[in-house]
């Protein structure tokens, strides 16, 4: 995405435009019923001038009032027709343009929903939300007047030159002469102005990804007292951005000056040869009257159609965008004919699996690992060691390049992935709380839960007492992400979601890594009441959240080198004793001496295999 944005040279692939077709179809018969109200309103437009030459030449040369009267109100006539089908056209085509914007940004929502959580590993979302937002608008004036606008321009351009023609033949090959300026002014503009309203959208996709990561990032950013820095960055980004805008806006500026004085030379030229015909006697006053008001018109339609081609530029270049993220293929899908899995017992089996997230960096090679049911799965390693990675394969986030993640048999990839993440929870170490209340972030995961089963989950992880501690207890709002709260608090609505859920399998991903001691009291008799009855993989290193595991798993480079229950591994001596020794060497005096003859250390550390 990044390098489709900041392309300027490629070509745009007009095949893009089709995106409006498919969703116009679903309303094709309010837009036939546009299209038909347009002609009818070019139809009337066109017979303006054509009266009014009429006019001159039967009515008003011969003073005959009566007939004069009568093509007035012809021509009164006309023009509240011409009044009345351009409203209604211009409603109707806002409406079905308003719909497909609708259907367009749904589709797109849903279509990012789909989409792997390998797509966001390598995305920023800055440059998505560009797309979500600046593009949408752009396309919005397009849709809803710009199309048929364009559509009409050449229905009444086409009305015109046949009027014109059938009025006097010379006098149209007279104003013809100057459209291979015209042309000529269009394919000079033609060549510069895709470019620039490509470096437009690719700069202000650069600006909105900018403000996302610094907004997201501003904790650190004032920690390390970055403002001024970023802020110059931001100005560079933003006068870039500022720029861009400019040149193309210099750029459309150009035309209607250039048709102004072209559809100025065509009148002159009627005007002179014309008056001369009318001087001789062999062309009326009307006639030529007439023929001038239709050279006006004709440029009319030529004017808007610069003016539209401007916006179709703009919003070809945006379309083209929104289609490459609807054409992003869903790598992880379900299968034709994928199975509703059963409810589980919790049996996980990692079967000679190998993963990796590029395909130059293999992460797991040939793991092989079995979860019995209800059992308590602790996995300590390296960073880099799969650890998380083994926690995105049960979830199906990845799909394996090799072997199989069976669930009670049943190969994960043939099962359906709502099915399979009904019955698997997740907290993560940093929990992400959604803007609405506690209540609210508690009941996420199951949306029909009553008020007493939000309680109960809450008080069964210790969570209740600090709730009701909070302003408006469980209808206390949340800020984004939970920043008006203690990370312990987050925490604890985490596990309670989880809880709520009612999850076979649960993956807790170091989720007690960033609580305070007296809070991890707390959670650990939390995680006593969660993990119970459940099949559990526990990633962490605090050694209080791992040591009563029924089974340890450690992991380095992608392979599980030992496994065992705590005393086990001690006793061999092993890796895990390595680590354990290691973690106890770097624990603090108040760590080892938390209660007389305990030589165990509050947290594992990080370790690096040499």
């Amino acid at each position: 995405m990044a390098s489709a944005d900041e392309s300027e040279t490629r070509r745009f692939d007009w095949r893009s435009i089709r995106l409006f077709g498919v969703y116009l179809a679903r309303y094709k018969g309010l837009t036939a019923l546009s299209v038909l109200l347009m002609l009818i309103y070019t139809a009337t437009n066109l017979a303006n001038p054509y009266l009014i030459g009429v006019a001159i030449d039967n009515f008003i040369t011969r003073a005959d009032l009566g007939g004069l009267a009568l093509i007035c109100l012809l021509l009164l006539l006309v023009n509240v027709v011409m009044w009345q089908a351009q409203y209604w056209q211009i409603w109707t085509m806002s409406w079905a343009g308003q719909q497909v914007l609708y259907l367009l940004s749904s589709d797109m929502f849903n279509h990012l929903q789909q989409l792997s959580l390998s797509f966001y590993d390598r995305t920023q979302i800055g440059r998505v939300m560009s797309r979500l937002q600046s593009d949408i608008d752009v396309l919005e004036s397009m849709l809803s007047s710009g199309l048929l606008s364009i559509l009409g321009s050449l229905v009444a351009l086409v009305g015109i030159i046949g009027a014109m023609i059938a009025m006097n033949a010379w006098l149209a090959l007279l104003s013809f002469a100057v459209l291979p300026v015209m042309f000529i002014i269009a394919a000079f503009w033609s060549r510069h102005a895709e470019r620039s309203f490509r470096r437009t959208r690719a700069a202000i996709s650069l600006v909105n990804a900018t403000l996302q990561e610094n907004i997201s990032g501003m904790r650190v950013i004032q920690s390390l007292a970055r403002e001024g820095r970023n802020r110059s960055e931001f100005d560079e980004l933003n006068a870039y951005n500022r720029d861009t805008n400019l040149e193309a806006n210099r750029i459309s500026s150009l035309v209607l000056p250039l048709v102004e004085v072209v559809a100025a030379i065509a009148i002159a030229l009627v005007v002179v040869y014309g008056g001369m015909e009318v001087a001789r006697g062999t062309l009326q006053v009307g006639v030529l009257v007439a023929f001038t008001l239709y050279i006006n018109r004709f440029f009319d339609p030529i004017r808007e159609l610069s003016m539209q081609y401007t916006q179709l530029q703009r919003a070809a270049v945006a379309a083209e965008r929104i289609y490459q993220i609807l054409s992003i293929p869903v790598e992880i899908k379900d299968r034709p004919g994928a199975a509703e899995l059963p409810p589980i017992r919790g049996e996980i089996e990692f079967r000679n699996v190998t993963f990796g997230y590029t395909p130059r960096y293999t992460v797991l090679r040939g793991l092989n690992l079995h979860i019995k049911p209800g059992q308590t799965v602790a996995i300590v390693g390296p960073t880099g060691a799969g650890k998380t990675t083994i926690a995105g394969l049960v979830t199906r986030f990845y799909d394996v390049q090799g072997g199989a993640v069976l669930i009670d048999g049943y190969d994960v990839r043939d099962v359906t992935q709502r099915s399979l993440r009904q019955q698997i929870g997740v907290v993560p170490q940093d929990p992400f709380l959604f803007t609405g209340t506690v209540k609210e972030n508690i009941r996420y995961g199951r949306l029909e839960a009553s008020d007493e089963e939000v309680i109960a989950a809450a008080r069964a992880v210790g969570l209740h007492d600090l709730v009701e501690r909070l302003p408006q207890g469980y209808e206390t709002p949340i800020r984004e992400r939970g920043r008006n709260l203690s990370m312990g608090q987050r925490q604890l609505i985490s596990f309670a979601r989880a809880l709520l859920a009612d999850p076979r399998i649960l993956i807790l991903d170091e989720a007690t890594a960033n609580i305070d001691t007296v809070t991890e009291l707390i959670v650990q008799q939390g995680l006593q009441r969660l993990l119970q009855g459940r099949t559990a993989i526990v990633i962490a290193h605090r050694l209080s959240t791992i040591k009563n595991a029924d089974l340890i798993v450690v992991l380095q480079q992608g392979q599980v080198v030992e496994q065992g229950r705590h005393e086990e591994l001690l006793a061999r001596n092993g890796v895990y004793a390595r680590l354990y020794a290691m973690g106890f060497r770097e624990a603090t005096g108040s760590e080892a001496s938390e209660s007389a003859g305990q030589d165990e250390p509050d947290r594992l550390q990080e370790w690096v295999v040499s």
